[in-house]
This record gives structure tokens, sequence and C-alpha cells, in this order.
């Protein structure tokens, strides 16, 4: 009985399962007749419900091919334009550049200044034309002089103190030393590779090398500001086995570096005759004298000393400091001008300077305490130009030494009191 049952059991099971795949068979037959029928031309499909054929493809990649040569030849027909715009560009610059070299001390623009510049060369040309580097300048009055300020490679002397209240800007600020080292190195390109128009000639070492500059050579710069112009740098080099100067003028029309000059100055020969009016003040005489026998006679030697000196009282001790210094040092080189006056700083300076009659001359206006170095005598025959250029020093900073002082049994050497007084 349990046999039968399960033989009914097993083919109950395969009736099943023939009958599930009959039913998938015909589902599939079904499905097979209700598919959309295509012709033999349709291709892939592009939008849903919708059939495009080959040509329709064909004639898309056609227009796109056109288009692309299209736009190819465009860039071609400007590609060649513009190389014509630019050989056409650099001709000009070529023709500008042969009339800089042509122009006096190096000045390039020589066109109609009223006429607006045509391109950024010109402009910046019609710049240095503008400025007080190239011509001078009519002022009102000594106030509308534009100061320079000065710097060295580790130093720069501020006239506009701010915050610091410190003429002697050190360490210098990073945007201002990245400027003036770019100005050195443009200075050193100006003299180690001279133009034909440039007043200097090559000069060859002890071994018969070109002669190279470097930034140790430099000695010192000055630089100013013309808010409607550029700026101004002037920038002074020597070799310590050469006796002549390198000077070089650089001018930034808002814009970069360009050379305005360049020109070997030999200050060999050039003479100076200090001038000092003085009435009373033995003992600071004697002090000026000190720092006038160390540098003007020891070091220098290119001096004469006029010394104008208003009343009687304190005449024959000059007269004896003067003696003292002649004795010691051979020194012959001095004039004493005796006024029986009241003192006169302006009038001294007249008589002083109308008291020398050896030819030219470079004339120093000083004051019997100040305290300067052989170093300064040298920019004063760098900086002043007969008939054209006078060097206006300033002084920095004064103080009373008896007060700075005030906590120390004696001062200090002269040398290190007037470290912020002291002219370079």
């Amino acid at each position: 009985m349990s046999r039968r049952g399960s033989v009914l059991h097993i083919r109950t099971h395969w009736l099943l399962l023939g009958l599930a795949l009959l039913c998938s068979l015909v589902l599939f037959i079904y499905l097979l007749e209700c598919a959309p029928q295509t012709d033999g031309n349709a291709s892939l499909p592009g939008f849903v419900g919708e059939n495009y054929g080959k040509e329709y493809y064909q004639a898309l990649l056609q227009e796109q091919e056109e288009h692309y040569q299209t736009r190819a030849t465009s860039l071609k027909r400007q590609i060649a334009q513009l190389k014509q715009e630019l050989q056409e560009m650099s001709e000009k610059m070529r023709s500008l550049q042969e009339k800089k070299n042509i122009g006096a001390n190096g000045i390039g623009y020589q066109g109609n200044k009223e006429q607006a510049p045509s391109d950024l060369l010109e402009f910046l040309h019609s710049q240095i034309d503008k400025a007080e580097v190239s011509i001078g300048a009519k002022l009102p009055s000594e106030y509308g002089v534009i100061p320079f300020e000065s710097f060295t490679l580790m130093k720069v002397f501020q006239l506009e103190m701010g915050l610091t209240r410190h003429p002697e800007e050190k360490p210098v600020r990073k945007d201002k030393r990245d400027e003036l080292v770019e100005v050195i190195e443009a200075g050193l390109e100006v003299i180690n590779n001279p133009d034909e128009d440039d007043e200097q000639e090559d000069e060859e070492g002890p071994l018969g090398e070109k002669l190279i500059f470097n930034e140790n050579d430099f000695i010192e710069g000055y630089y100013r500001t013309e808010k409607d112009k550029g700026t101004q740098y002037e920038l002074f080099f020597k070799k310590e086995d050469l006796m002549e100067y390198r000077h070089v003028t650089l001018f930034r029309p808002f814009g970069p570096l360009m050379k305005v000059k360049s020109e070997a100055i030999d200050i060999t020969r050039s003479v100076i005759n200090i001038i000092v009016p003085l009435a009373e003040r033995t003992e600071a005489f004697a002090q000026f004298m000190q720092n006038f026998r160390d540098v003007c006679i020891h070091q220098d030697k290119r001096i004469h000393l006029t010394v104008v000196y208003f009343g009687k009282e304190g005449l024959s001790k000059v007269k004896s400091i003067l003696e003292s210094v002649t004795s010691e040092s051979n020194f012959h080189n001095y004039t004493l001008v005796s006024l029986n006056e009241e003192f006169n700083r302006g009038r001294g300076l007249n008589v002083g300077a109308q008291a020398w009659d050896k030819g030219e001359v470079l004339m120093f206006f000083c004051d019997v305490d100040i305290y300067f170095s052989a170093e300064f005598l040298n920019s004063c025959r760098l900086n002043a130009e007969p008939g054209k250029k006078v060097f206006y020093p300033v002084v920095f900073s004064l103080y009373n030494p008896a007060i700075v002082y005030a906590n120390q049994d004696t001062p200090p050497p002269v040398e290190q009191q007037l470290v912020d007084l002291t002219w370079k």
C-alpha cells in the first residue's frame, strides 16, 4: 500500500513540472510574436520611440567634419595675423632701441612728447624724458625739492622714520630689500656689459682678464620717487685697487628698470674747501680740529680749511690750535679770516667762499660741531657737479652726551658718542 502511494506521488511531481515548462514555452512564443519588427535598413536607435538610419549618421558626421575644418581654417588665419603683428612690433621696438642708443646720455625716446604714446616702451621712455632725472625742474622754493634716501648693502637711511623714530632701518624690510637688491643687480649688469654710448671703457684686471664688478664693490646708493613719474636710483661702485668710481643712474617709470646713464668718475684731483664760521667756542673747535687732523690730513689729504672767526675773544686760542696742527702734521692748507663783527653764519660762509682765489674748488659749508668721515668727503665729490648739482646731506639726530651718558663716570670716546651724528 505504501509503495503504490509513493509511485503516485512521484508521477504527480513530474506532471506538475511538465505543466510549468509548457507554460513557460507558451509565454516565450507569445513574447516573440508581440515584439516590434524592424526592416533591414534600421540601425541604432537615437531617442526613445525614434529610429535613425545609416544615411542620418553619415550626414551628421559630414556636418561635424565641415564644422571642424572651418574652425581650423579660422584658427590658422588668426595665427598668421598674430605672427605678422608680432613681427611688426619687434621691428618697431628695434627701431625705438636704435633711437635710444643715439639719444644723449642713453635717454631714448626723442619723438613728439605731446603725442599720446602708442605702446608701452614708448610710454616708459616718455616718462623718463619728463622726469627730473633727465632735465632740471623749476621749483617755487626749496620745499619743493624731492629728497633722496640713501642705502648700502645692509642699511637704509630713511627721512620718514615712521613708528621707529630712528633714521637707520636695519634689518631692512623685505619688500624694500628685494627692490634694492634688484636695483644693485641691474647696476652691475650695466657696468659689466656696457653699451657703446656709456661713458666708460672696459678695464682689465692685473692678469689681463676683463674686470668684473660684484655686489661687494657697491659703495652707496640714493633713491627718490616722483609720484607721477617713477623712481630714480643713483648707484656708486668702486674696486679697492682702482681710483675711479662707477656711477649708474637707473629709473623705474612704474614699470621695468631702465638705464639712464653710466659713467666713470675720477675724484682724485677734487679739492674740498671746508668753510667753518666760528665765534668763541674754542673747546668745540679743538675737538673739530682733532677730527680734521685724523680724517682730512692723515687720510684724505685733498682738503683746504677756511675758518671765519667773529670777534676778538678767543681768537688767540684759535690761532694757537691751528699753529699746533700745522707744526704736528706739516699742514699749511688753511686760511683764517678775522671779522670784528657779531656772529652771523650766513655772512661767515659768504666771506669764506670769497676768500678762495685758487680756481675751481668744491666748497663744504660746515659747522664746528659736525663730525664726519673720509667716506663722507668722497660722497661730497661724487654727488656735487659744477654748475648743475649741490649735495645737501641731512643730519639725522642731535643729542647732548652729558644727558645720554649721565649714568657713566666718563663719556665714551667721541667716535662712539657720535655714531648717529656721523655723516657717511
